[in-house]
């Protein structure tokens, strides 16, 4: 077959044999290569050399005493080395188990495994990185034609959990109120896999949903956006007020009690609040006719409120919008850093601009006794609304 394959000798019932070092070294004289196999070997290497890239196929790495045979072997950008491994054939289970082992050891050496197949089974399972194509004829995949990755690359749709929120809250509660990432499908090129791994802009990942944990690849930028949302330091300081009112909920209301008309005209006296402790209500009825003592006054004497300039656009205080217009230009100017102490820098920044707007969000809707959270919500979409 054109390829060295180290043997030893041992000692069985008496005599000598050479064996081969490796499983893959013996079954080579025996399993020939399909054309199938060949031609997806030819498209990959074609591939990286439209790209700017190098590589090989059949490609043995010395690993201490033994050896690591990778298929096709992409030398990609700033060092980068992605082993492409076809895998097209029926293999039993004692070959499935071998998988992990053997993505585990090349990505121990500083190769990137990328394991490639037309089986669906294989394709669905989560011991490396599996990428899937169609069932095709050696003829169609060697030629240049479009050629569709269908499984095992992902977008990531970062999204809030709130009542808005097209999807239900993975830890399983109504509404956390946190950001969470979801992972859907998408096809792409098999040329432009091979070129943007190599490249660097397509990535692999573990992506944890639920309890169970999923190996896709992504782009580079879902990827650190996805790094972003996972670590503890980067977790937006929590939207809901840390120590709310006695006895309040900190479910949002279900819905927008309205003052009953045989009712109105008969108010109940207003009730006054404790000494030090403002009255706090989500969504006050009004009486018909101004108390002479109410919890707004109250409030006002524990609190600093000086006159607000109000956007006439938007109706908000520009203080708010100016704020979180600069919150969002931190955590933009985040997101294009690649150095790893600019975003640690950076970050830093991006928190203490994103904790100054929930204070002051927090300040507004209290005294205005509005609901924080729209009041909150209306901010972030006029903001961002009028940015894009």
């Amino acid at each position: 077959m054109g390829v060295e394959a180290p043997m030893h000798l041992r000692m069985r019932g008496g005599r000598r044999e050479a064996v081969h070092e490796r499983r893959e070294d013996e079954e080579r004289h025996s399993v020939p290569m399909s054309d199938e196999h060949k031609a997806y070997q030819e498209r990959i290497l074609r591939a990286a050399h439209e790209g700017g890239f190098g590589g090989d196929s059949e490609v043995r790495t010395r690993v201490g005493r033994t050896w690591i045979q990778t298929d096709t072997l992409v030398e990609g950008a700033d060092g980068r080395r992605i082993g492409w491994e076809v895998q097209l054939s029926t293999i039993d289970e004692r070959g499935l188990r071998g998988v992990r082992a053997r993505a585990g050891k090349a990505a121990k050496n500083g190769i990137t495994p990328a394991w490639h197949t037309d089986r669906a089974a294989y394709a669905q399972r989560n011991d490396t990185h599996w990428t899937r194509s169609d069932r095709l004829p050696a003829h169609v995949i060697a030629r240049n034609g479009d050629l569709r990755v269908v499984s095992g690359f992902r977008v990531l749709d970062f999204w809030h959990c709130d009542t808005s929120a097209l999807y239900p809250c993975p830890n399983g509660i109504r509404r956390c109120g946190k950001a969470h990432a979801t992972a859907k499908p998408r096809d792409v090129f098999f040329d432009d896999m091979v070129r943007q791994t190599a490249a660097g802009t397509i990535v692999p990942i573990q992506f944890r949903a639920g309890k169970s944990v999923h190996r896709y690849w992504v782009t580079s930028a879902d990827r650190d956006r996805l790094e972003d949302l996972d670590s503890d330091d980067t977790r937006l300081p929590p939207e809901r007020e840390a120590t709310p009112a006695t006895g309040a909920s900190r479910n949002r209301p279900t819905c927008e009690p309205t003052p009953d008309p045989s009712t109105a005209q008969d108010p109940p006296a207003p009730a006054v609040p404790p000494a030090g402790r403002p009255l706090l209500t989500t969504l006050p009825l009004q009486p018909a006719a101004p108390a002479a003592e109410t919890g707004l006054p109250d409030l006002e004497q524990h609190e600093d409120h000086s006159p607000q300039a109000i956007d006439t656009t938007t109706g908000l205080p520009t203080e708010l919008i100016t704020l979180q217009q600069a919150a969002d230009a931190a955590h933009h100017k985040l997101q294009q850093l690649d150095d790893h102490h600019e975003r640690d820098m950076q970050r830093q920044v991006w928190l203490q601009a994103a904790e100054v707007v929930q204070a002051a969000v927090t300040r507004y809707a209290r005294t205005k006794r509005l609901n924080r959270y729209e009041v909150e919500a209306r901010l972030r979409q006029l903001v961002r609304h009028t940015a894009s």
